[in-house]
């Protein structure tokens, strides 16, 4: 009978519990603390004060009459300009990126060619000591212009580079960027221009004699130079990228660069196009990879693509792609060194032959699950590495360089001393290339061998990494390399790519990458040896292609970039399917190798997923006050009080009695708009709305957005006593149209909202009236989760669970 009872009771207590679950918010209503900081991500321990972009358009009545007063030629010219900017950053990006190979082949190329003329004459001591004291000196002179000039060079382009174009869901924020080498780089070249009827050619030969070149540019060419296993594409996109911004912004004032005639994009929105298409670019330098460029911008660099972006972007791929084979012509009929066999050539690893049969799957799929494991493990390395390697950053500029010259002692030590333990092989009859190679590049490096004899482990590692991934993906080769000299050469680049990234130098990780990757996948086909139709250099290509997809996670861009590094079309399908199951398997594990990078330097980028306890909050859970804001008509002692004591970007303005029966939203003002009408010292005597005399004090360059490194700041507005007394009419430049959401809609809708349009300032408004318009402000800060679960500790079990293996707990410890 008993039992019975306590059955009811616990049903009547479910049925009240469902009831209330229903009746009831999922959060008990508690105000949470002052969001004093909602201008500033905290990103973990992290405090980064990184600022999002205003990429919405302030409509507000002062520009919609500046619109209206432009004509048909206005119209003409603002079209005309962004593709002349295309055009340009195409230029100047595709040349950048030629010298850039040119240089690295060349000096390269010189340090080999005494190294082996050394050896051959059996002066092996001398040979180290050259090959490693050249090392050592390119590598400080990296390390020294980017530790004093720019550190923020340091590394690859994608945590910085990601963020510049629109990604408000990675890292669409104001980072800062040193350009001092590309200024004086870009003036010298223009001012040669203008003197000269030689005009480009005269102004490009300043980029050898300029005192300060970009840092990103000069310092890639002597890191990778120095065989530091280190690529040159991210410093590319980086470079792309700050060329992109440093045009649309009209140039830099700061650095006395300033063309009027390209000062005409006055907002973020216009110039992160222009930087999507610096991105594209970088990549299509990089490569010779216009499609893949312009698949890289879209996959991984913009989450809001249009049609017209997309022809822009593909124009400026398009001239990068024109103007490196009309260079790489002129280089190949020997007027430029050294260059011409490495570099920008293509991977030719094309075989009209190839056929591939269901026998072949098996294998293709084990490199694809083996690639996807590695990348993680990669990632996993890396990650951890570059904590150590901040720790020891931190302790100032003197270690930076100290880290970067032990690495490269470590490195050259490898490369001079690995090859001594493989043995000479002697040279194939049926080759046509001339075995041994003596100087720089070839399969068949001579190295310590007698005469008629190879040594293949030289062939790879005591070369550079465009030699070394072209002589792995070469066709006709199954017998050349052995299976220790392979695994050796592995093991070297993928250890030796985590230790060297990370150093006080520009840096990137995609050819790394690549060249372990094709190791890795050459060694897969040994080891299939007969029983497949693919040769070894294919599975160097598919190798490649998973170790890629594991670690970086892209599936598309890389696709397209690796059959146009290639020339291979047939081998479409075996590259999807590998970098499918490569990063399937890869996201088991952990992410991406970006998202990781950019999650340790604590830049605030939102995810594309909402978390599941976004569901169960709402957006008034996160908001919270004191709320600033402005009425319609402010006195100026308000406005400074307010602008001195907060950091706040946007403040929503209130129309009250007697311009308004009740309060009323009016719409948005920017703090950068309210120091425009400070700085113009635009008062009124009196409380009363001006009116159309408003539009003739100001003109559109007063309220334009300004260049990277110049803002105003309250503190450099005096004002008197007196004038703090006067009145600012806000109205005419208020937007009144921003976005806004209800104060129950949930928190992951308006993530999605936010995200998608790109927005830095959210508006709550209260569900009922009868209270203040606005509830509060919503920004980047507020949608971070260590924001939202500092709150809301309860809601940490809730929280976004992948279904990824677990490390063990030793590997954890760290």
């Amino acid at each position: 009978m008993s039992s019975t009872v306590n059955s009811s009771n616990d049903h009547d207590d479910n049925h009240v519990q469902d009831q209330e679950s229903i009746t009831f918010p999922l959060l008990r209503r508690e105000r949470s603390p002052i969001n004093s900081s909602s201008q500033v991500a905290i990103v973990g321990s992290y405090v980064c004060p990184i600022e999002s972009l205003d990429y919405e358009i302030a409509e507000n009545d002062f520009f919609k009459q500046d619109w209206r007063t432009r004509g048909k030629a206005y119209i003409f010219q603002y079209i005309f300009m962004k593709w002349s900017l295309c055009f340009l950053i195409g230029l100047i990006v595709g040349l950048i990126g030629f010298f850039n190979n040119l240089a690295v082949e060349n000096i390269a190329g010189i340090k080999f060619v005494v190294t082996s003329n050394m050896m051959l004459a059996s002066k092996y001591g001398f040979a180290f000591l050259v090959f490693s004291v050249s090392n050592l000196v390119l590598t400080l002179l990296a390390a020294i212009i980017t530790a004093f000039i720019a550190p923020t060079a340091t590394g690859s382009w994608y945590p910085r580079s990601q963020g510049l174009p629109e990604r408000s869901g990675r890292a669409c924020v104001n980072t800062p960027v040193t350009l001092r080498a590309l200024y004086c780089f870009v003036k010298r070249m223009f001012y040669l221009c203008s003197s000269s009827n030689l005009g480009i050619y005269l102004g490009l030969i300043c980029w050898y004699c300029s005192c300060l070149l970009n840092v990103q540019i000069v310092g890639s060419i002597f890191a990778v130079s120095s065989s530091l296993l280190i690529g040159k594409a991210g410093p590319m996109v980086h470079t792309g990228a700050c060329v992109a911004s440093l045009l649309g912004q009209g140039g830099s004032s700061k650095y006395g660069l300033t063309w009027k005639w390209l000062r005409f994009f006055k907002n973020d929105r216009d110039r992160r196009d222009l930087v999507t298409c610096g991105s594209a670019a970088g990549i299509a330098a990089s490569f010779r990879a216009p499609v893949g460029g312009l698949l890289f911008a879209l996959e991984e660099m913009a989450s809001w693509w249009r049609s017209a972006l997309l022809w822009r972007a593909f124009f400026t791929t398009a001239i990068v792609a024109i103007l490196l084979r009309a260079l790489i012509d002129v280089c190949l009929s020997g007027k430029c060194g050294l260059f011409g066999k490495g570099g920008l050539i293509m991977y030719d690893a094309y075989s009209a032959n190839i056929s591939y049969h269901l026998v072949d799957l098996p294998p293709v799929l084990i490199l694809g699950i083996v690639g996807g494991i590695l990348g993680s493990f990669y990632n996993f390395l890396l990650e951890k590495l570059l904590r150590v390697y901040n720790l020891i950053n931190e302790k100032g500029v003197a270690y930076k360089i100290f880290l970067a010259l032990s690495i490269s002692i470590f490195t050259s030590c490898l490369l001079f001393g690995l090859p001594w333990l493989a043995k000479c092989l002697p040279c194939p009859s049926d080759t046509s290339e001339q075995c041994p190679t003596i100087g720089r590049s070839g399969n068949y490096k001579k190295f310590q061998c007698p005469p008629g004899h190879y040594n293949d482990l030289a062939s790879l590692i005591f070369n550079t990494n465009d030699d070394a991934i072209k002589n792995l993906f070469s066709s006709g080769t199954d017998s050349e390399f052995q299976y220790s000299s392979i695994i050796i050469f592995f093991i070297t680049c993928f250890f030796l790519s985590i230790l060297s990234y990370g150093i006080v130098a520009p840096a990137g990780l995609f050819v790394p990458v690549i060249v372990t990757g094709a190791s890795y996948g050459r060694f897969v086909g040994m080891l299939v040896g007969h029983h497949t139709s693919l040769n070894h250099g294919l599975y160097a290509v598919l190798g490649a292609a998973s170790l890629l997809g594991g670690s970086m996670r892209m599936t598309v861009s890389l696709c397209v970039i690796i059959l146009e590094l290639t020339n291979n079309l047939l081998l479409l399908p075996l590259i999807m399917l590998v970098l499918l199951v490569s990063k399937t398997v890869a996201d088991a594990f952990n992410g991406n190798i970006y998202d990781l990078i950019m999650k340790a330097k604590g830049f605030p980028y939102l995810e594309t997923h909402a978390e599941p306890y976004m569901r169960q909050l709402t957006v008034a859970d996160v908001v919270t006050g004191p709320l600033q804001f402005f009425h319609g008509i402010e006195k100026v002692g308000n406005v400074v009080h307010v602008l001195k004591t907060t950091r706040h970007n946007g403040f929503p303005v209130i129309d009250e009695h007697p311009i308004s029966e009740k309060p009323v939203l009016y719409g948005l003002i920017l703090r950068a708009h309210l120091l425009t009408l400070l700085k113009k010292k635009s008062f009124l005597s009196t409380p009363e709305p001006v009116g159309i005399e408003a539009f003739t004090q100001f003109s559109a360059v007063d309220f334009a957005k300004r260049g990277s490194g110049n803002f105003d700041n309250i503190e450099d507005i005096h004002l008197s006593l007196e004038e703090m007394e006067l009145f600012l009419d806000l109205h005419p430049f208020t937007n009144a149209s921003p976005y806004t959401v209800v104060e129950t809609m949930s928190l992951a809708k308006a993530l999605v909202l936010f995200r998608e349009v790109a927005l830095r300032h959210l508006l709550v408004i209260p569900k009922t009236s009868g209270r203040s318009p606005v509830v509060g402000i919503l920004t980047r800060h507020d949608f971070m989760p260590e924001h939202i679960l500092g709150l809301h500790p309860l809601l940490v079990r809730s929280r976004w669970k992948r279904l990824r293996v677990r490390f063990p707990q030793i590997l954890r410890f760290f």
